[in-house]
């Protein structure tokens, strides 16, 4: 059992240009571990908080030195001579240094990269893989899979100057191995700047790698998305939709470009349920504002039953927020961010509880990321059913699909 020796943070840059925070955790033993955090343009009301300087002349705000500070005073103090085994006790002790609900005394920025690096760092001092280690806590124990990718390939909303209204157009592949997924995934992105480019739009990317052109209706997203599988002739890629509703309801209706006038929440139910049956979609996240609840709770019971209705805004990976949207029977799947709630512990034990509950759990990335890749670590040590992780280009996204591609490597080796 090693002690810590020191603990150390650093403002670095994240894939937007933004400041985030790194920190590094360095072991008696000569162990040290490394982790940044990522950060939402889309984020909900009720995530843990991102504390940011508020200083105009740097970055804008934007800067994170009040959470660096924070790490390397009050955190380090307190961890500095500590015995590091178990990231759960780390944990405990972060949230009660911070002593708020939403992380906003230290910054959940600031606890985040603590807790991640003692994660890694435990685990490089058990010399096991980051995912084992995590499937300790979280009960998975040599039932090891890697899930599928949920992939962004168009931009929209926040992510791409509101081109569109709905967010993220993702396609998934029903593959038989992850490998095989993602091939099936960068075939679908290749050809779709194919047509792009033929119908005479720019091959721009929006914040998440995937194209961002400037349509007329978010209708002819799924329609190009349709055709570059079908050109493909990949076996079997279903689609999905971030629709991140909160940012087109306005005074209690939804307005979207296809339609000449704004929604309520059961019409614009409805018109999702046609989507679905015509562009062969499965999975749909936010699609009503994070406090519509009777938008939510109307909509399940007529989705089909393949339909994942999944919360992310509406549940911001918060076991309150989960069990008010189970009461209220209002999805079937949750998107899981540690950074929406602070520690590593957290967010497993949100895992677990939508695990209970028969729901579908997705590991997602942020739309401001680095080139940390341990979520893709730990979506396969909760044993989560998708990976979301963008597009499969730029490297911040890019490093999570390769190690989820050796994840699959090795797996295979144990078990032959």
């Amino acid at each position: 059992m090693a002690k810590i020796q020191s603990v150390a943070a650093r403002q670095i840059l994240d894939s937007r240009g933004n400041p985030t925070v790194e920190a590094t955790v360095t072991l008696e033993s000569g162990i040290s571990a490394t982790a940044s955090c990522p950060s939402g343009a889309s984020t909900g009301a009720h995530e843990a908080l991102e504390l940011r300087d508020h200083d105009q002349n740097s970055y804008y705000g934007k800067g994170v030195l009040t959470a660096v500070k924070n790490v390397n005073t009050i955190i380090a103090q307190s961890l500095v001579g500590k015995n590091l085994s178990d990231i759960q006790e780390v944990d405990k002790l972060l949230i009660s240094l911070d002593g708020t609900e939403n992380k906003s005394a230290l910054g959940a920025n600031a606890i985040l990269s603590i807790s991640i690096a003692c994660t890694k760092a435990i685990a490089v001092s058990e010399d096991i893989p980051i995912y084992q280690y995590i499937g300790t806590i979280s009960g998975i124990q040599n039932e090891w899979h890697v899930p599928s990718p949920l992939s962004n390939l168009i931009n929209g909303g926040m992510h791409a100057g509101d081109n569109l209204d709905i967010q993220e157009f993702i396609v998934t592949p029903i593959a038989p191995s992850f490998s095989e997924a993602i091939q099936n995934v960068v075939h679908v992105y290749m050809k779709l700047r194919q047509i792009l480019v033929a119908k005479g739009f720019q091959p721009l990317v929006g914040d998440e790698g995937g194209f961002a052109p400037k349509l007329a209706t978010n209708v002819e997203a799924l329609a190009l998305l349709q055709e570059a599988i079908a050109q493909t002739g990949a076996s079997e890629v279903v689609l999905g939709i971030d629709a991140a509703a909160t940012h087109f309801y306005k005074q209690g209706k939804y307005e979207l470009r296809d339609k000449p006038q704004p929604l309520s929440g059961d019409e614009l139910g409805n018109y999702y349920l046609s989507l679905a049956e015509k562009y062969n979609i499965r999975f749909l996240e936010d699609i009503f504002a994070e406090d519509d609840v009777a938008a939510w709770t109307n909509f399940l019971p007529k989705a089909p039953q393949e339909l994942i209705v999944t919360g992310d805004d509406l549940t911001v990976t918060n076991p309150k927020r989960l069990d008010i949207a189970l009461e209220k029977k209002m999805i079937r799947g949750i998107i899981i961010k540690p950074n929406q709630i602070g520690t590593v512990s957290e967010a497993i034990h949100v895992v677990k509880k939508a695990k209970a509950a028969g729901l579908k759990v997705i590991v997602s990335h942020r739309s401001g990321e680095t080139t940390d890749d341990f979520i893709a670590d730990f979506a396969v040590g909760v044993g989560a059913d998708f990976a979301k992780f963008g597009a499969p280009v730029r490297g911040e996204r890019v490093v999570k699909y390769n190690r989820l591609m050796q994840i699959e490597e090795e797996l295979n080796v144990k078990n032959h």
